[in-house]
């Protein structure tokens, strides 16, 4: 596994009974986790002065509960130089997964390493926080997502890390549908990024299922990899597939010579030694 230490404004301060509680850079926020089936508080003190609360409604998805009414719509965290916007959203997230801060470090270090011009193609791109990562070391990038409002974030997040000049081309679109194009088109990449949900919709409701569209998705990417390719990452959430089964649709449709490696990414507990798992990597990255 892999644990995540570096981040200095975001705290997993407590977790107990199906919630965990959290710091973003000094904004307190309380969500649900199933994973936390422990029924007692570590620390409850840290239980008080909570700013917002997402609730789970028995119908399915939920709400945000505003505990502090001088809670700002939206915020900043910071990770290194990156900079990223967050805001409440629903179904409990804030527009930045923390446990990926791993890969944004990977990602950059892998561009300035190879010291030479870089291209990334980041599909399922999100409010772009790989995009943002690579854009800052380097690469030039080309960011794929099928809603339009999450494109537009992760351009605010370019702009608030003070890279909105750097070659970016942002995308709205079925990312099945621009990777076809690619392969027409010839276009290559050194580094290709995905973040596939288990279901979701194309800019064109479009049907994504990830377990029998993955695969087609990983072998066309596959033909776009560049003569000498770096880093192809697949970040897991809620698929329900194994790190295993992940490995072997890299070594089946990824020919060049590389490693193939899988992790769990984790968050720690402030003065703890207990960890939340926050999904999983696979990655193919250049010997």
């Amino acid at each position: 596994m892999k644990v995540i230490k570096d981040f200095e404004e975001y705290k997993l301060l407590d977790m107990a009974d199906g919630m965990k509680l959290e710091l973003w850079n000094g904004i307190k926020l309380l969500r649900p986790d199933p994973q936390i089936i422990w029924p007692n508080k570590s620390n409850p003190s840290l239980w008080n002065d909570i700013d917002a609360i997402y609730h789970r409604s028995k119908s399915g998805g939920g709400s945000w509960e505003i505990i502090n009414p001088r809670l700002n719509d939206k915020w900043d965290i910071h990770y290194k130089d990156l900079t990223f916007n967050l805001k409440l959203m629903g179904f409990k997230h804030t527009g930045l997964f923390p446990e990926q801060a791993y890969n944004w470090d990977l990602i950059m270090n892998t561009i300035k390493k190879a010291n030479r011009e870089v291209k990334v193609l980041n599909l399922f791109a999100y409010t772009g926080g790989a995009s943002i990562a690579a854009l800052k070391a380097g690469a030039s990038v080309v960011h794929v997502d099928s809603s339009r409002g999450m494109v537009d974030w992760a351009k605010t997040n370019a702009e608030s890390s003070g890279i909105a000049d750097r070659p970016i081309r942002y995308i709205v679109d079925d990312v099945r549908k621009f990777v076809k194009r690619e392969i027409n088109r010839g276009n290559k990449y050194d580094i290709i990024l995905m973040d596939p949900p288990s279901f979701g919709r194309g800019s064109k409701s479009e049907v994504w299922n990830i377990e029998t569209d993955l695969y087609n998705l990983v072998d066309m990417c596959s033909q776009i990899l560049s003569d000498d390719p770096l880093l192809f990452i697949i970040n897991s959430y809620t698929s329900g597939f194994s790190k295993t089964i992940l490995e072997s649709v890299l070594r089946l449709t990824i020919k060049k010579k590389g490693v193939i490696s899988s992790a769990e990414l984790c968050i720690p507990m402030e003065n703890s030694d207990l960890l939340l798992p926050c999904g999983s990597y696979t990655r193919w990255e250049k010997e």
